[in-house]
């Protein structure tokens, strides 16, 4: 099974000799600060049913978002500014984001980066970019704002383009994990009822399970689906980003793994 998402990943330009040694121009205010090369660890472990990857990738979400340090424009790659990007990063609300002490500095980078995708029309990839602050939120063992987060996920996804069966899982699993029990279960059931995948039938009925005992751990997709769990699982296969392929997809793109 392969969850599919509109993660939209920047690809620089031919790296110049600055940027080979870490040194990087920003797209949006032109200005250089260093950005360390980094290369993502193939994954060992089953990813969670809303595809936050398994160690050891799941431990480097530091390194997914680069930030400027003059203008603050972050994105996975600043070189190269997403369009509308330096209208986002001036205004108000981006401002007052960066500014916010009262969410976690990681939380903050993924939360910038939706704030831009949102902005330009990229909705799908906006709620990536918020289910993954609502992750560093986990992390930190801030409950109340990973719920929110994660609902504001949900919203964006379904402000997007239409959500397929695979999509529509991890729109289940964010309802779960948030705790919004009748709102999980109506999609839940919903999407069981258009007779989905098999692999997606096991996942949701897991998903059903959870809910119905109101359990909002998280869980792998492991649980699920049988085994070879303790390799990179079914739900890593790269799919082409231009079709919407998975997070890990996503990410090996992205990093230049794939």
């Amino acid at each position: 099974m392969v969850y599919r998402d509109a993660s939209m990943a920047e690809t620089p330009s031919a790296p110049s000799r600055s940027a080979a040694a870490g040194q990087v121009a920003c797209g949006v205010c032109g200005r250089e600060s260093r950005q360390p090369p980094f290369r993502l660890p193939p994954p060992e472990q089953a990813p969670d049913l809303d595809l936050r990857p398994g160690e050891p990738v799941r431990s480097t979400m530091q390194r997914w978002l680069q930030q400027c340090p003059h203008c603050h424009y972050t994105a996975p790659a600043i070189a190269r500014a997403h369009p509308g990007a330096a209208a986002a990063v001036s205004a108000a609300p981006f401002r007052a984001l960066i500014q916010d002490a009262s969410h976690p500095p990681l939380a903050r980078r993924f939360l910038a980066w939706a704030h831009v995708l949102e902005e330009t029309g990229a909705l799908h990839a906006a709620a990536e970019a918020t289910l993954q602050a609502a992750w560093v939120a986990d992390d930190a063992g801030k409950s109340d704002l990973a719920n929110a987060w994660r609902q504001d996920a949900v919203a964006l996804w379904r402000s997007g383009p239409p959500l397929d069966a695979e999509q529509t899982v991890r729109v289940v699993d964010a309802l779960r994990r948030s705790e919004a029990w009748d709102d999980a279960e109506a999609t839940a059931a919903e999407l069981a009822l258009l007779s989905p995948p098999e692999a997606v039938s096991q996942v949701i009925a897991l998903e059903r399970r959870l809910i119905a005992s109101h359990d909002a751990a998280r869980h792998s997709v492991a649980s699920a689906l049988p085994p070879p769990a303790r390799r990179p699982h079914v739900t890593h296969r790269r799919r082409d980003l231009a079709q919407g392929g998975g997070l890990l997809g996503w990410l090996r793109r992205l990093f230049g793994k794939g």
